[in-house]
């Protein structure tokens, strides 16, 4: 099955750099916030929704350097983060979806 996601007007909600991800670390995520873009830097990150913290060597993989990733949930809160090597940076900006 294909799914097609029509483009949306997103409203800028804030702005979050997480410089510690040496542990699993969840967003401070400002009211209304619907999607988030999440870039690594400088090391690749592992992330997870399901409510476990992810590890070093399980979970989704951001690669430092690579285009944002753009996530969209209900529960944004539930999103946690952890370098998959030392030293790595989480850039995440947060918006609201404009109807």
């Amino acid at each position: 099955m294909k799914t097609t996601v029509a483009p949306a007007v997103l409203n800028q909600k804030g702005y979050q750099q997480v410089s510690d991800v040496s542990t699993a670390s969840s967003l401070t995520v400002p009211p209304g916030s619907e999607v988030v873009l999440l870039q690594a830097e400088t090391q690749n990150i592992r992330w997870r929704d399901d409510g476990v913290a992810p590890t070093a060597s399980i979970g989704m993989l951001l690669v430092a350097g690579a285009s944002p990733f753009p996530y969209m949930g209900k529960n944004l809160e539930s999103l946690q983060f952890i370098e998959a090597v030392p030293t790595a940076k989480l850039n995440v900006a947060f918006y609201s979806v404009v109807s």
